[in-house]
């Protein structure tokens, strides 16, 4: 395999899921009014809209961080005759090339119950970078990519519900 072509975490969904969260927005929308107009008459309605305005926080602040998360990790080669360059693409559509001597930690952490896997990588001098869902990769491709970070992967730490562990 070439050294453009060496993909290192591939996310199992790359959308910016808008159609899922819009629904879900909606169906909140209307079951706070639908509360608000029963409770109207009766009681105050602060609290149907500082439910409100609090959900539409909390979404805005998912919505901010789903953008960050990694959906694509890969090996490319330099520009002229350089080494070999780490490209990140995140699911908000933003690249960016990193040198893979400056990644410190690559921690791939395997799901108990559907066999997934989500990717932890920390690069000196950035925040931590956070991977989507998707396949587990093969941990020396990273080894052999990133040869100063520490590359490991652990189990979840938690179980299934309703199964003993």
């Amino acid at each position: 395999m070439a050294a453009g072509e060496d993909v290192l975490w591939d996310a199992a969904d790359k959308g910016m899921r808008t159609v899922p969260r819009l629904r879900r927005m909606a169906v909140a929308a209307c079951c706070l009014g639908f509360f608000g107009l029963v409770m109207w008459a009766e009681s105050d309605v602060r609290w149907a809209v500082s439910a409100a305005v609090a959900y539409l926080l909390v979404e805005i602040a998912y919505g901010a961080w789903d953008r960050r998360r990694l959906v694509e990790a890969r090996i490319v080669p330099g520009e002229a005759g350089g080494g070999a360059r780490l490209r990140l693409r995140r699911a908000g559509g933003r690249i960016t090339d990193h040198d893979p001597r400056q990644v410190t930690r690559v921690l791939v952490v395997h799901d108990n119950v559907d066999g997934s896997a989500r990717l932890r990588l920390r690069v000196r001098g950035r925040p931590l970078f956070f991977g989507r869902p998707g396949r587990p990769p093969a941990l020396t491709t990273w080894r052999r990519t990133c040869p100063q970070a520490d590359v490991g992967d652990r189990s979840a730490r938690w179980g299934m519900p309703g199964i003993p562990d």
